[in-house]
C-alpha cells in the first residue's frame, strides 16, 4: 500500500454533465486501487462538510465537470476546510472556465484564438434577435460556432454553416447558460493537449487527434464508444506537435493553473495552433482524452493519478 494515505474521488454533483463526472470518477478510482491506494468515490452532497471535518482526507481527486465542478465553487469548499485537492485553485478556475476569458487572457500571453462575439440571452432578446444575427455574421463570417460561455462536454454547442441555422443554434446554447460565445470557424486539425505537473514543471503529454464520424466533437462523440476517432500520437509534424505542447502550457501557465490541465486546440492548414479552451477537470471515461495521452506518454493511468495526488497532499 502507498503511504499517501486515504483519499477521496468526489464526482457526480448536480450539473448537465453528472454522467460523465461519475463515469470519469469511477475510472480513477478503480485507477488508483490498481496502484494500492485506499480510495474512496463520493458524490457531492450534503454530507461532504460534515465528512471533511470529521474524517478528513490526505487529498481529494476532484472529477465533478461542468458548473460547481469547474467553476471554482467546489473548490473553494476545499479551501476552506484545508484539504489539499489536485488541480487549478478556487480563483484560477472561475477564470479558467469563462471561455471568453480565458480566450483574452491566452490571447495576450500570445496565442492564436478565433475571432468571437459574446451576447447574453437578455441583451438578445430586447434588442432584437434577427438584427444581431445579421451584425453577427458581417463580423466574424461563416461558418461560425456557438457554445455556452460557461459550460463543458460541448453540451449546447453547435457548429452554423447557414444563416438560417444560426436562430436555433442560439436557442440551443441559452438553454445551458445565459452567455453564448460566437467565434469563427477555423478548419483543421482538431487536437487536444493534456498537461500535467507531478512537482517538476509543467510539461505536455501526446497530443490526441480528434476525429469524429459526425464531423463535430459534440456530447454524443464524446461520450460514445465508437462515435470517434483518435489517434494519438496526432498525425502531425515534429514542428507542429512542438507547437501544440508549447500553446498548452502557455495556457496552463497564462491561466495559472496546476497540476492538470486538457487545452482544446486546432491545427489549421498552415500548421498554426488555435486555442479554443482549456479544462480544468478534464474527463477521466473510457473515452476520454487525458487516458489516451497517459498511455502514449507510457504512464499508467493510476500511477499519474497517485502522483498528482501526492503532489497536492504536499503543498
Amino acid at each position: 500500500m502507498s503511504d499517501l494515505g486515504r483519499v477521496l474521488v468526489l464526482a457526480g454533483g448536480l450539473s448537465h454533465e453528472r454522467d460523465v463526472s461519475l463515469r470519469s470518477g469511477r475510472r480513477v478510482t478503480e485507477a488508483l486501487r490498481s496502484v494500492g491506494i485506499e480510495v474512496e468515490l463520493r458524490d457531492v452532497d450534503s454530507t461532504l462538510v460534515e465528512r471533511l471535518q470529521s474524517d478528513r482526507p490526505s487529498a481529494v481527486f476532484p472529477v465533478l465537470h461542468g458548473v460547481t465542478g469547474e467553476d471554482g465553487a467546489l473548490r473553494q469548499v476545499l479551501d476552506l476546510y484545508d484539504v489539499p485537492y489536485v488541480g487549478a485553485d478556487a480563483e484560477a478556475c472561475r477564470t479558467a472556465f469563462d471561455k471568453p476569458v480565458a480566450s483574452t487572457l491566452v490571447t495576450s500571453a500570445g496565442l492564436r484564438t478565433p475571432p468571437s462575439v459574446v451576447l447574453g440571452h437578455d441583451t438578445f432578446r430586447e434588442l432584437g434577435a434577427t438584427t444581431l444575427m445579421e451584425a453577427v455574421i458581417a463580423r466574424i463570417g461563416l461558418p461560425l460556432v456557438v457554445k455556452p460561455a460557461r459550460g463543458g462536454s460541448a453540451l449546447g454547442a453547435s457548429i452554423v454553416r447557414s444563416t438560417s441555422e444560426l436562430p436555433s443554434a442560439m436557442v440551443n446554447c441559452f438553454a445551458y447558460g445565459p452567455v453564448a460565445l460566437i467565434e469563427r470557424y477555423i478548419e483543421g486539425t482538431e487536437v487536444a493537449v493534456t498537461v500535467v505537473d507531478t512537482g517538476d514543471g509543467p510539461h505536455a503529454l501526446p497530443a490526441v487527434e480528434i476525429r469524429p464520424d459526425s464531423g463535430f466533437y459534440d456530447y454524443e462523440a464524446r461520450y460514445t464508444a465508437g462515435a470517434t476517432q483518435f489517434v494519438v500520437p496526432a498525425r502531425l509534424e515534429e514542428s507542429v506537435a512542438a507547437a501544440c505542447a508549447s500553446a498548452a502550457i502557455t495556457a496552463h501557465q497564462a491561466l495559472k493553473l496546476r497540476d492538470l490541465s486538457r487545452s482544446d486546440l486546432v491545427v489549421d492548414a498552415d500548421g498554426v495552433p488555435w486555442f479554443l479552451e482549456v479544462n480544468v477537470a478534464p474527463g477521466m471515461t473510457e473515452t476520454s482524452l487525458v487516458p489516451l495521452a497517459a498511455e502514449a506518454a507510457g504512464l499508467e493511468l493510476g500511477v499519474l493519478c497517485r502522483d498528482l495526488l501526492a503532489a497536492a497532499a504536499a503543498r
